[in-house]
């Protein structure tokens, strides 16, 4: 989705208005490389990066003495990969990807440390659908979220919850990480260029709270340039997990 405030007020819903079909012709007309994954706003993937790597120190995810500290991290939306590589790998010994543009994931393939690449949709993917039950440590979802109507967003975390890590006592112990756009103008707005709605914060808390979902920790990323939308994070956890 677009970083840039280029965002609509709709008479409709502005969830209702997304269309996969149609986000999916925009993003297969984009260059597979930073430049086209950020909207031309390539500077802030080193910025955005640091920002997520402080975020996950802090609910005590990363490196530990130099070793990873976590097993299998799901990134969402994954695009090119650019967070994987960028980040993901530092700190997990096995990346899975959900990336429904088959030429954006094409790098991945092969590369050490990438695990299973699935080129399906968010609202596609189900994760009972893995032969072996693979659970992870960390579900990541970065600027793809707003291609998701928000019965579908509610659907999907949701079916993340399930897919989280449990230790041995039952509780769950994996994390789900959201790390979206937010609308300034009071509600929700929808782009037409990508299909897409950019969510206010009130909209999220709704919607983590219908997935059944409560906040371990948010903040805002910090150091983007103005003219771009705030960035907020939240680390995720099922209800009485």
């Amino acid at each position: 989705m677009s970083l840039s405030k280029a965002g609509q007020k709709e008479s409709a819903p502005p969830d209702s208005l997304v269309n996969a079909d149609d986000g999916r012709r925009y993003w297969s007309g984009i260059d597979a490389d930073v430049n086209g994954m950020l909207g031309g706003y390539p500077a802030v993937s080193r910025i955005d990066l640091r920002g997520s790597r402080s975020f996950l120190a802090k609910i005590g995810l990363g490196r530990t003495k130099g070793d990873k500290s976590v097993g299998r991290v799901l990134e969402g939306g994954a695009g090119i990969g650019r967070i994987t590589q960028g980040l993901l790998l530092e700190i997990a010994d096995t990346v899975d990807v959900v990336e429904p543009i088959a030429k954006f994931t094409d790098a991945l393939q092969g590369r050490p440390g990438v695990g299973r690449i699935y080129n399906v949709g968010l609202e596609e993917w189900r994760p009972e659908d893995a032969e072996d039950g693979v659970v992870y440590d960390l579900i990541w979802n970065q600027w793809c979220l707003g291609h998701l109507t928000d019965q579908q967003l509610s659907a999907y975390l949701r079916r993340c919850g399930t897919a989280l890590r449990r230790g041995e006592d039952g509780k769950v112990e994996g994390v789900i990480f959201v790390k979206e756009n937010l609308s300034t103008a009071g509600e929700d707005l929808f782009d037409a260029q990508d299909s897409s709605v950019t969510r206010q914060d009130e909209t999220f808390r709704r919607i983590f709270e219908e997935a059944g979902l409560r906040i371990v920790k948010t903040e805002l990323q910090h150091g983007f340039p103005h003219e771009l939308y705030p960035v907020r994070m939240y680390a995720l956890k099922p209800k009485g997990a």
